[in-house]
């Protein structure tokens, strides 16, 4: 792989597509310099969308809830899980025909928005299910859609998402639902949600673009999804994911870039390479280089860690990987997250 590029990486793609929860904003706060990053990138020539697996709010309420933030959004901006649900039934159903609606009110309007009627009774024959995360839906709805997937309707669920953030912590989300729907009914539905590939599809569908980047905190929703696709991705580190997670990702888990945060968008890319006849999967990129020694995996190089050791790091960990089945051992390189001072802070193996 090269090396180094002149241009930005931004300049590589025409879509930038976002993940929300863990890229832009944590709970009710933005990510440290998003809305900047954000910014930036709405000054460019570059499309820009929001992209969530959340289908509990409408576009205009995510659009809202980032303006609310300093970050420029608009509701055209905004492309959810339960849109592209609703795009997904329009394969499956004539326009005009009632679809038993286990979710949202925000559901229900992705619904009507493509000309299918949401409906919560039985009575008004329903030719389809669709489901997605609500907080307030009724056990009896519940009951009554899990009957008509068993009894063979078409089911279309936005996500599989097992956990959503809430004030509280982690609690049990939309996949909670289809696993037990599922288990009940013993049939799986259409997923339309990340790591799926119609919600990619639904962004760039409604955005345009030919060469879109995924941008996301998450391996096995974000950048899973965009390899589904075929597209490139880039994992922010503001998110869920560590080194851990990172080391021990297969290939349909591995985005294409790593960067700290948006920021990196900004920056001129580089890839690792690989150094020829060294048996102990050595990669150099820059003045980093990273080997395996005993199954342990060292670097080396000056300065702060930043966005150029995570590359070459997980560059290291998958050559390993791919070429023993087994995750290397990451316990000899320094915690990233509690590195010195800003130019003290190399990695050097003991």
């Amino acid at each position: 792989m090269s090396t180094t590029s002149a241009t930005r990486l931004v300049d590589g793609y025409d879509l930038v597509m976002l993940d929300l929860d863990g890229v832009v904003y944590v709970g009710p706060d933005a990510v440290p310099g998003a809305a900047v990053a954000i910014r930036r990138l709405k000054s460019s020539d570059t499309r820009l969308a929001f992209v969530t697996n959340n289908a509990s709010r409408t576009p205009d309420r995510v659009a809202a809830h980032l303006t609310e933030l300093d970050i420029p959004a608009e509701s055209s901006d905004v492309v959810t899980s339960g849109q592209a649900a609703a795009r997904l039934l329009t394969t499956l159903v004539a326009p005009g025909r009632p679809v038993f609606l286990l979710g949202s009110p925000a559901l229900a309007q992705a619904l009507e928005e493509v000309g299918l009627v949401p409906v919560q009774d039985r009575a008004a024959d329903p030719v389809a299910v669709v489901s997605g995360y609500a907080p307030d839906i009724a056990w009896r709805l519940i009951m009554e859609g899990a009957v008509l997937v068993r009894d063979g309707l078409p089911w279309v669920a936005s996500n599989t998402d097992l956990s959503v953030p809430t004030a509280h912590g982690l609690a049990p989300g939309h996949g909670v639902l289809v696993k037990m729907i599922s288990e009940y009914a013993d049939r799986e539905p259409l997923v339309a949600g990340k790591p799926r590939p119609p919600l990619l599809q639904e962004t760039m569908r409604r955005l345009g673009g030919t060469t879109p980047l995924m941008v996301g905190d998450r391996l096995d929703t974000d950048i899973e999804g965009a390899s589904a696709i075929g597209v490139d991705s880039l994992l922010v580190l503001t998110g869920v994911t560590g080194l851990a997670e990172l080391v021990a990702a297969p290939p349909s888990l591995r985005p294409t870039w790593i960067t700290r945060d948006l920021g990196g968008l900004f920056e001129t890319p580089q890839k690792p390479v690989a150094l020829p006849g060294s048996a102990d999967h050595r990669h150099r990129l820059g003045e980093w280089q990273g080997w395996v020694t005993d199954g342990a995996l060292l670097a080396e190089g000056p300065g702060e860690r930043d966005d150029a050791w995570w590359q070459l790091v997980a560059a290291v960990a998958w050559s390993y990987l791919d070429a023993t089945g087994a995750p290397v051992d990451t316990s000899r390189l320094e915690d990233p997250g509690s590195a010195g001072p800003s130019g003290a802070r190399d990695t050097v193996a003991p």
